[in-house]
């Protein structure tokens, strides 16, 4: 790493997608314009049209945003779940641009590029802390795999032919078991995701809770719950059927052998967000989902 100007930032995007290419010369100009470093993947330098003062680092490891202010990241979902992996092993906080179609994480639209320039330059932002979940995998008594979350665990069936089996724990105590295709342990953050389309509670980031909703159940009480932030939740995959699988916020899978159990309990470590708005969750769900307000009149004064 060669940059030795004062201040860095780590630059992460989807470089499939033409338009973050275009993001990424217009948010790398912009910074170094202003002095700023710019740090990016030699990986994903190749499909980028950089100038010779970004510095490139070889390997995706937390080490290679030492020294940086902020992470980055322009991109869909996925590209910013893949940021939060960064965001979380190195502490620093990630701003994500949005450039799919839905983006909760995300703080910017890609019309909003010049904007994020200005606002870093300034260091006109806000850092707040998300919750994540931490994941145990048991089988016979032993761990055999950990793994984290910062929108939820999904345990699903590995196949479409047969149901998944399982029972629910919270806390230790069972609370009910059905066959399904699966079941999401979720944050508040990841309601808006993967739960969200289970048919889950959509659930303010500041409110501390942890979900659990069962997906397709066959059973007459396959409510979606919400516990406390320091509930401990498991799902017992039963040891007769077929082996299931462990998704962790779409990205990292591992095989669940029949008879494992999978808990959940609130992460050790959150991941840090970069806000450059004031505006309410209620204002960023009815845009994100387009829900008709036709009619609103507001609150009497």
């Amino acid at each position: 790493m060669t940059q030795n100007l004062a201040r860095t930032v780590f630059l992460l995007a989807h470089t499939g997608r033409p338009a973050a290419i275009r993001s990424a010369e217009l948010v790398v100009k912009g910074l170094l314009r202003h002095g700023i470093g710019v740090r990016v993947l030699e990986e994903e330098a190749r499909d980028l049209p950089l100038p010779d003062e970004v510095d490139l680092v070889k390997e995706a490891t937390p080490q290679c945003l030492d020294g940086c202010e902020l992470l980055i990241v322009l991109g869909g979902d996925g590209t910013l779940l893949r940021g939060a992996e960064f965001a979380r092993a190195s502490g620093v906080p990630m701003l994500g641009v949005n450039l799919g179609r839905v983006g909760f994480l995300a703080e910017a639209e890609r019309d909003d590029l010049d904007r994020v320039v200005d606002r870093v330059v300034a260091r006109s932002y806000e850092v707040e802390e998300r919750m994540t979940v931490d994941v145990v995998v048991h089988r016979n008594g032993d761990i055999v795999h950990t793994d984290w979350a910062l929108n939820e665990a999904a345990v699903q069936k590995a196949g479409a032919e047969k149901l998944l089996e399982v029972v629910l724990e919270i806390d230790g105590r069972p609370v009910t078991g059905f066959g399904c295709d699966g079941v999401v342990l979720s944050t508040p953050t990841g309601s808006t995701a993967y739960a969200f389309s289970a048919g889950g509670p959509v659930v303010w980031p500041e409110v501390e809770a942890l979900l659990m909703v069962p997906i397709s159940a066959h059973a007459l009480f396959a409510k979606p719950l919400v516990t406390s932030p320091d509930s401990v939740l498991a799902v017992e995959v039963l040891p007769h059927i077929p082996p299931g699988v462990l998704w962790c916020d779409g990205r990292r899978t591992v095989e669940l052998p029949p008879g494992a159990r999978v808990e959940v309990r609130r992460g050790a470590v959150p991941v840090r967000l970069a806000r450059l708005h004031h505006s309410s969750f209620t204002d960023r769900l009815v845009a994100k989902f387009a829900l008709p307000t036709t009619g609103w009149r507001g609150a009497p004064h």
